[in-house]
């Protein structure tokens, strides 16, 4: 395992870090624990990363003091984070200890659905929560749609800026020949993160040393790459081509009965409007399903000011959830 990066410990809060065995023996996935100590938590919640950047990176990342998993705690959450194989703490396929190779993408969606329902099964056996609720933001949002829509085992969904079909092709599949992995420069994103917003609002949408913090705590989550790299698996890349730009996705969203919010902010050009109301319009099946849009906020809502909206708007989607499911007990 590689040593994950430690971010804020706030008072109350728990922290922990555990290995536990995907679909065999052979690998690993990593997945970190915050939660209240002070309290009974009110249900438990895993959080699932998108294609390029690790469970820390996206929803523990202490800009201004706190994240997300710890503003989830002191609501009195559970909150889990999971590296998916290939990422983060998680075991690497063995390609990825060499340069990108013109092979077969690795690590797709349908596989990474297993690792989902192995990190759900663990916080059950655990746990035992009363309530049990999936956020998959992005590339994440496609493979917890695909765990939703094939078991009724959560009380509530949570889809942030999710990968959806898109008759236009999207800016994450430059059309390159996909590689096995990605050896991705950290510090470059930040053209791409600040080049979602409004020409006018790119010098204020992260205040200082924010973006500084988030790049830290990302590079640490990869030790073993190039200095100022991570690697990731390519296998989203394949999923956005074969899928998602190609009208064959990989789910449908019908069969989801969840409670289930769809979130994005309002900048967001890799998940537009039109491609996340499309998904909110076929949720039909589920119990209950919301549709947030966020002023101010990009892609990388989760981590940007915008995001203590995003924050409370979750929170509070969960509490309903929560305490519909006991109604209906």
């Amino acid at each position: 395992m590689t040593t994950q990066p430690q971010t804020s410990r706030p008072a109350g809060v728990a922290v922990e870090d555990q290995l536990i065995n995907g679909d065999n023996d052979a690998f690993k996935l990593f997945l970190r624990n915050k939660r209240p100590i002070d309290r009974p938590a009110i249900g438990s919640l895993l959080l699932v990363h998108g294609a390029t950047f690790p469970s820390v990176s996206l929803f523990d990342v202490d800009v201004d003091g706190i994240s997300f998993m710890d503003v989830l705690a002191r609501a009195g959450i559970d909150a889990w984070a999971l590296d998916l194989r290939g990422y983060g703490g998680s075991t690497r396929p063995d390609a990825m200890g060499a340069a990108p190779a013109a092979d077969t993408p690795l690590v797709r969606a349908t596989e990474a659905a297993s690792d989902v329902a192995r990190a759900l099964s663990h916080i059950r056996s655990v746990r035992s929560p009363d309530h049990l609720g999936l956020l998959g933001m992005s590339w994440g949002g496609s493979i917890a749609g695909i765990h939703a829509s094939r078991h009724n085992d959560l009380d509530a969904l949570i889809l942030v800026a999710p990968l959806w079909m898109s008759a236009t092709p999207l800016r994450f599949d430059a059309g390159a020949q996909i590689m096995t992995h990605r050896v991705v420069d950290v510090n470059a994103y930040r053209a791409a993160w600040l080049g979602s917003a409004p020409e006018d609002q790119r010098g204020s949408l992260l205040p200082a040393g924010w973006f500084e913090r988030w790049a830290e705590v990302t590079e640490a989550t990869d030790t073993s790459a190039p200095s100022g790299h991570i690697r990731a698996p390519s296998g989203a890349v394949a999923d956005v081509r074969e899928h998602w730009t190609a009208g064959k996705p990989l789910y449908d969203p019908a069969a989801i009965t969840a409670p289930t919010l769809v979130i994005r902010g309002a900048w967001d050009v890799d998940v537009r409007r039109d491609m996340a109301l499309d998904l909110f319009d076929r949720l039909e099946g589920a119990h209950d399903h919301a549709y947030l849009e966020i002023s101010g906020g990009t892609h990388m809502i989760l981590t940007e000011p915008a995001r203590m909206t995003a924050f409370a708007q979750i929170i509070a989607y969960l509490r309903t959830a929560f305490a519909a499911k006991a109604g209906r007990s």
